[in-house]
């Protein structure tokens, strides 16, 4: 057992917004302003979309923080914020729809998906390569993306929400 660093009250999302980037760091050989800065703009942006959903949703919050993490790698490559952008809402066109059931080892593998899924979007955002506004739930500017990401975790996932706990009452009895 080790300390981690917690995003929005969890220790895996913390996770999820800050290894990523730190991993990203040392491989490119940052520097440790550029890594401090990729850090903030991870755990912001993890925070702004947190901060649009319920507080308890169906939707995997990891994913969420890994979010931050692909905007953190994207600085980090060098991008701009229409690139950021991108990267962004591939994430969102990527892992929106992936549930949380809970802070156990699923959860661990939750983070390592949305870690890679991070990577993914933020190598294809420097080729000015993304989900497009056309596709899903993705719209064509990135604040309406998390804006819909959003409103689908906090309306149609309660009843998601719901069948998930149902669930795990029954294995409880």
């Amino acid at each position: 057992m080790l300390p981690a660093m917690s995003n929005s009250g969890s220790g895996n999302q913390g996770i999820a917004a800050t290894m990523p980037v730190v991993v990203a760091a040392e491989y490119l050989k940052s520097s440790h302003e550029q890594l401090l800065r990729a850090l903030m703009l991870s755990h912001l942006l993890a925070i702004y979309i947190k901060h649009q959903q319920h507080k308890l949703s169906a939707l995997c919050t990891v994913t969420t923080a890994a979010m931050g993490s692909a905007a953190g790698i994207t600085y980090l490559l060098g991008g701009d914020y229409q690139q950021i952008s991108y990267a962004v809402s591939s994430m969102i066109g990527d892992v929106a729809g992936v549930i949380c059931d809970g802070a156990k080892n699923a959860c661990a593998m939750k983070v390592s998906s949305s870690a890679g899924a991070a990577v993914k979007s933020s190598l294809m955002a420097i080729d000015n390569i993304h989900v497009t506004g056309q596709e899903g739930i993705v719209a064509d500017d990135v604040d309406s993306s998390i804006r819909n990401l959003s409103a689908l975790a906090n309306g149609a996932m309660s009843h998601t929400d719901q069948q998930i706990l149902d669930i795990m009452v029954q294995k409880a009895l």
